[in-house]
């Protein structure tokens, strides 16, 4: 038995982490409004921490849908733009001089893990930054929006977009019934059926994070940020007539394009960039900086380089490395933190417990998943547990609790001050006070080219042409609100007239 300390000594100097790695600063309190709760969402370390116990003795299991992977670097420059970066933020992953390993995953959203690769559908683009303080994902898609605000949504949207449950066949009218009544969605749908909607492959496509961050400074002052890739290679997507001759040839031209370069030493690069603005609740903008559905412009923001991305090595096993690599959006290191972007907010909840059902209690013990820092925690027992966390630090095996008089783990210094975070306001189910959800969505059909917006109607009408009409009109009138010719178009291709057009969307 180990001899006996006092109460918060650390004799062994072994630090308490969260399974990605993470220190752990607090391990008596959650994250609450005010003293007295509610609590709130975002409390990584102790969703972490719950339902690990609570699966404890059930083990679970899913699949997941068609993806291709990478391994390899980031090397940060050290500034963002013209000014030091740690002015913005003092994660370690952003100091010049580091390289730190990454594994980016590519995939398709809605479709399944045997889809053809030129389907219509955003792609997902998560990264996995391997960081000496732990684990931090970045997970997004290639487009810099999203359909929705709010998760609560996001079970419908997915239901919608999947097969009947019935006939178990996918069709646009299931689609635009449901984004009929969704105004918000009408900028994602404007990206999505214009040729941004098919990349020509992996390498040439950007990442955006979507969702907007808090980047945290040595003195805990913050700033919102959104993140973005830009592929080294230059964007190219496909028009409908392109993706189609492909998928009657091959079905994995996406996958095998990015194997296939990595394996030739041609490897993708992408530049990575910031967006950052105050932090305060901009009401000089009609629209709201945590809304996912928006873009922040550049000419008011604009992108800031901040490091590069480098992948050069092809997985070993493609079920071990990309099939069971796992993300989260909670999975932050110290200098980038939470905003109150409620899709944010709830993606953190969902996506580390979808990976505990999918893969299951303890896929942080794969090695694709696991930091590469050192790391201890707790945890316990669970389906597939095959080590102790840390068991090779020192730390008394015979305690797995904290706190404790005796030689277990203690939680750890903090390394600078936390974020400045003040809420106040009424709890309830409240939509945003700016939706805005049309005059972004306007704004890119004026930026396409004619060609875009040539393919934009065209794969517009083909999709709503199976729809019932009351969902046609309330599209077109959706288009309309975002711009008159817009609407107009795609109304005439519908045959629905103009008077109808103008007044069918909601306001």
């Amino acid at each position: 038995m180990a001899e006996e300390s006092k109460p918060g000594g650390n004799p062994s100097g072994v630090g308490l982490t969260t399974r990605q790695g993470h220190p752990i600063y607090d391990n008596q309190n959650t994250r609450s409004v005010g003293p007295r709760g509610p609590l709130v969402l975002e409390d990584y370390q102790f969703l972490e921490k719950i339902t690990h116990f609570d699966r404890e003795r059930i083990p679970e299991r899913v699949v997941h849908a068609r993806g291709a992977g990478a391994h390899g670097w980031f090397v940060p420059t050290g500034r963002a733009g013209d000014v030091s970066i740690e002015e913005y933020s003092r994660a370690a992953v952003f100091r010049k001089g580091t390289r730190t390993p990454v594994f980016i995953r590519f995939s398709t959203v809605t479709h399944g893990a045997h889809s053809p690769e030129t389907l219509r559908d955003p792609r997902g683009f998560a990264i996995k930054f391997y960081t000496g303080t732990g684990n931090w994902d970045l997970v997004g898609n290639n487009l810099k929006v999203f359909f929705i605000r709010d998760p609560i949504k996001f079970p419908d949207l997915i239901h919608a977009f999947k097969p009947d449950p019935v006939t178990n066949i996918q069709n646009s009218c299931r689609i635009f019934d449901f984004l009929s009544l969704t105004p918000e969605s009408t900028h994602m749908v404007t990206w999505l059926f214009s040729p941004w909607g098919i990349p020509a492959s992996y390498r040439e496509m950007q990442g955006s994070g979507v969702n907007t961050y808090k980047l945290v400074n040595g003195h805990g002052q913050t700033v919102l940020c959104k993140f973005h890739f830009q592929p080294k290679m230059g964007v190219r997507n496909l028009r409908q007539e392109e993706a189609s001759a492909i998928q009657a040839t091959d079905w994995n031209h996406a996958t095998r394009d990015l194997y296939e370069a990595i394996a030739r030493e041609e490897h993708p690069e992408w530049d990575m960039y910031i967006q950052v603005m105050s932090d305060d609740d901009h009401p000089e903008l009609d629209w709201d900086p945590l809304d996912a559905t928006k873009l922040w412009p550049e000419d008011e923001f604009p992108m800031l380089h901040v490091g590069h991305v480098v992948l050069d090595r092809n997985p070993a096993d493609y079920f071990n490395e990309v099939e069971q690599a796992s993300f989260g959006t909670g999975v932050l290191v110290d200098g980038i933190d939470f905003s109150d972007d409620k899709l944010l907010l709830g993606r953190t909840f969902a996506y580390s417990d979808t990976q505990r059902y999918r893969v299951g209690p303890n896929y942080l013990q794969l090695p694709i998943n696991a930091p590469k820092c050192p790391f201890a925690t707790n945890q316990r027992g669970g389906q597939m547990s095959y080590f102790v966390d840390g068991a090779d630090q020192g730390a008394d095996p015979h305690v797995n609790y904290e706190p404790s008089n005796r030689d277990g783990l203690k939680q750890q210094e903090r390394l600078g001050p936390p974020p400045r975070i003040f809420v106040e306001g009424q709890v309830g189910r409240q939509p945003i006070e700016r939706p805005c959800n049309f005059r972004q969505a306007g704004d890119r059909w004026r930026l396409f080219s004619e060609d875009e917006r040539n393919e934009l109607v065209g794969n517009l009408v083909n999709a709503l042409s199976q729809c019932d009409r009351i969902i046609q009109e309330r599209m077109v009138g959706h288009f309309t609100q975002a711009d008159p010719e817009y609407g107009r178009r795609v109304g005439e291709g519908l045959g629905i007239p103009a008077p109808a057009a103008s007044q069918a969307g909601p306001a």
